[in-house]
């Protein structure tokens, strides 16, 4: 993946190094050689990552990174700490200061390219977030549940999967304390803990004694209620070759043995804010897609939708010789409710034909609102004779019950049908539509409240 990498140490070949290695992996670098300079670069610079070496002259890193989390305009940027320092009370301070993540000196190539990929694919999730945030804001949509729990510190649910009992307790009590771990032996229990419940996040151990915690990591891949579902290893030194396996399949980060508790912290932070960041965009890009071929008033599927699908069931209807039959409805004197009524009671009426519409056609069928009042069933696999007798019941269902469309008005409805079957060999969809067009307008001109078919 592309993204831009600020490169920030006052030693100008750890700078080179660290370039050169990114560079190699098609990243954009930015360097810098001090604190205020890698402040500047933030400031007029669009930045990605920033790896920030600790221990520099003048304004250290902790400082730098205190100052950009602090920063509106810096806030979001993930920083990954670079540092000889492996005390305890300096990954804490760093954690304090905002940092995201920390590499040690000397950097493994295969940690720093995996720790920059995270937190770039972590930092474009942020920013689209943010922005379909200030959009809503703009056009005065409140942010909805979901996304508030995405941009929350909510816990989440945690699976960590070890068979070494002592080592899945600790990793399970440092996790307890931002998060809410459960804690599996093999893959078996593993499998079943994410096919019933909602999990954020997967811990296994690559040396699990009685597995093979490559293939479970391939399952978990392999499964669409999982597909997506971040993977963090916990390795052994020694076990390289496997690591890069595992991150080849999709792996999404490690932690090295011995664990650190708040390297691993600051590891689950990230793999879970990514996971609520994409689960909820990927909502909204499958309610986006449904907008697109949903009636907003109605709920059936709108004539863009309809129109592709029947030219696909046409097509499918000419191929295998099945029957298909259109059904075209439409409310009588419809004008008349807006204009005696109000627009608001017309609405109310489309909504609840289009209640008895849906319920009056089979699951196979495909219930659409055509435009304004006129609605039209697709159906696959149904005669003229069976595509009359829905027609009727149509038909029925509408003149039989009154429209109680408030507490305080009951209108009295009728509605017209047209109907139309794919009859010989050069039928298009538009020539099965027309007859039904025909049909409807038949029904009209002989006085409304009936049901006409038109033959070709």
């Amino acid at each position: 993946m592309t993204a831009r990498v600020l490169v920030v140490d006052d030693i100008s070949a750890n700078v080179k190094l660290l370039e050169a290695r990114l560079s190699a992996e098609y990243f954009d670098v930015l360097t810098a050689s001090s604190g205020p300079e890698a402040l500047d670069v933030c400031e007029r610079e669009r930045v990605d990552v920033v790896l920030l070496d600790v221990m520099m002259p003048g304004m250290d890193g902790f400082e730098v990174c205190r100052r950009l989390k602090s920063n509106p305009k810096t806030h979001h940027i993930p920083i990954i700490l670079v540092t000889a320092l492996d005390q305890v009370s300096d990954r804490v301070r760093g954690l304090q200061s905002g940092a995201d993540d920390f590499l040690t000196k000397p950097v493994d190539d295969i940690a720093l390219i995996t720790r920059v990929k995270n937190l770039a694919r972590l930092k474009t999730l942020t920013d689209e977030m943010l922005l379909r945030a200030l959009t809503g804001r703009q056009l005065g949509i409140n942010e909805d549940a979901a996304l508030l729990k995405a941009l929350s510190n909510e816990k989440s649910r945690v699976l960590i999967v070890d068979d070494d009992q002592r080592n899945a307790n600790r990793i399970a009590n440092w996790v307890a304390t931002i998060h809410l771990p459960t804690v599996v032996s093999g893959p078996t229990a593993a499998l079943d803990e994410l096919s019933d419940g909602e999990y954020d996040l997967a811990i296994i151990s690559l040396s699990l004694a009685q597995a093979d915690a490559l293939r479970l990591c391939s399952q978990i891949r392999s499964v669409s209620r999982t597909r997506h579902l971040p993977i963090i290893l916990v390795v052994e030194p020694g076990y390289e070759a496997r690591l890069l396996r595992a991150l080849d399949m999709g792996v999404n980060d490690y932690i090295m043995r011995p664990v650190d508790e708040n390297e691993l912290l600051a590891r689950v932070k990230t793999q879970v804010r990514r996971k609520r960041y994409s689960d909820h965009l990927r909502d909204r890009l499958e309610e986006s897609i449904e907008a697109s071929v949903i009636d907003a008033l109605t709920g059936l599927h709108n004539r863009r939708y309809m129109e592709t699908h029947l030219t696909t069931l046409v097509e499918e209807a000419r191929r295998t010789g099945r029957a298909l039959s259109v059904l075209l409805a439409d409310i009588d004197h419809f004008k008349h409710v807006n204009d005696t009524y109000g627009h608001d009671i017309g609405d109310a009426v489309l909504r609840e034909f289009s209640v008895r519409f849906r319920r009056n056609t089979r699951g196979i069928d495909l219930a659409c609102r055509y435009g304004g009042e006129e609605f039209l069933v697709i159906m696959p696999d149904t005669d003229m004779s069976r595509a009359f007798q829905v027609g009727e019941r149509l038909r029925a269902s509408i003149a039989s019950d009154v429209f109680q469309v408030s507490p305080a008005c009951s209108i009295n409805l009728t509605a017209s049908v047209g109907l139309a079957t794919l009859e010989c060999g050069d039928d298009t969809p538009e020539t099965v539509f027309r007859r039904a067009d025909q049909a409807l307008f038949v029904a009209k001109r002989a006085g409304r409240n009936r049901v006409e078919a038109n033959a070709a």
